[in-house]
Order: structure tokens, then sequence, then C-alpha cells
């Protein structure tokens, strides 16, 4: 009974550490309703197989690339619900054409995009997500920046 307990209190901490982190590269990447879907699907295989992941080195990227795969599936559609920027006064601003712009970013360069200027992570957090090098995530942002800015009209 014991071992089971400590299987939920691991597994409960491992939530409470690493869902959002999931559920915001998810959401980045495939939209906020399949993107929260995802996480909710990749949490639920990570409870049931929390004995294996729990030892691997970086779980919260493993269910990331479980969760998209399983976002991937549910459907083929570019069709992507991002979710609106609160400004400090809780009003939601959005530039009108950054949804647009973002959803025309590959998977990649949107969520660190979405994760480091969107969500204010370390290039360092978003690439042990997603299992690459900080200077991957560099590259991904940058190329994304330059792309939205192309798209949007903006000049620096």
């Amino acid at each position: 009974m014991l071992r089971e307990e400590n299987r939920a209190d691991g597994f409960t901490a491992f939530v409470a550490s690493s869902e959002r982190g999931i559920r915001l590269a998810l959401s980045a990447a495939f939209g906020s309703e399949r993107g929260r879907e995802a996480a909710a699907e990749a949490l639920a295989y990570g409870w049931e197989h929390w004995d294996r992941i729990a030892v691997m080195g970086n779980p919260a990227g493993y269910l990331y690339r479980v969760g998209r795969d399983r976002a991937r599936r549910m459907s083929q559609s570019r069709n992507l619900a991002l979710a609106p920027v609160r400004a400090a006064g809780g009003d939601v601003w959005v530039e009108p054409g950054l949804p647009a712009a973002l959803a025309g970013l590959p998977e990649r360069q949107r969520v660190a995009v979405a994760l480091v200027h969107g969500h204010g992570w370390s290039m360092s957090q978003v690439a042990e997500l997603l299992g690459v090098s900080k200077g991957t995530v560099q590259s991904y942002v940058e190329r994304g920046l330059k792309r939205l800015r192309r798209d949007l009209g903006v000049e620096l």
C-alpha cells in the first residue's frame, strides 16, 4: 500500500510542477482547446505509465511529445484558436493579425515564440521541455520572430 501512496505522491508533485508547461506548450502548438485536451491525455498516459516515466531524465518533455502525437491525431486542421494576451489591467489586446501570423509559423517556432515571449519562459526551460538544445530554441525564436515581423509588416 505504501508503494501506491508514494507513486501517487510522486505523480501529484510532478503534475504540480509540470502540468502548466506541458499545457502551455501544447496550446501554443495546437490552439487552446486541442492543447488542453492533448495535455489532459498526456497526463492520463503519464499516470498509467508513471513507474516507467518517473525514472526518465525528462518526463515533462516525454509527456509533451505524447500530447503532441495525440493532438496531431485529433485533427489535421490548422485552425488554431490561440488564447488572447491579457494586458496588465486585465484587458485583452491582441494585434489583429497576430493569431493568423502565429498559426502560419512552423510548430516548433510557434511553441518557442509563445513560451519565451508570450509566457516569459527562459530558453533553457523551453529547451528542457522540448528536449532540444538552448541554441536550437534560440534559433526557433529568432526565425519565428523574423517571420512574424515580416508577416505583420513590422520593421525594427
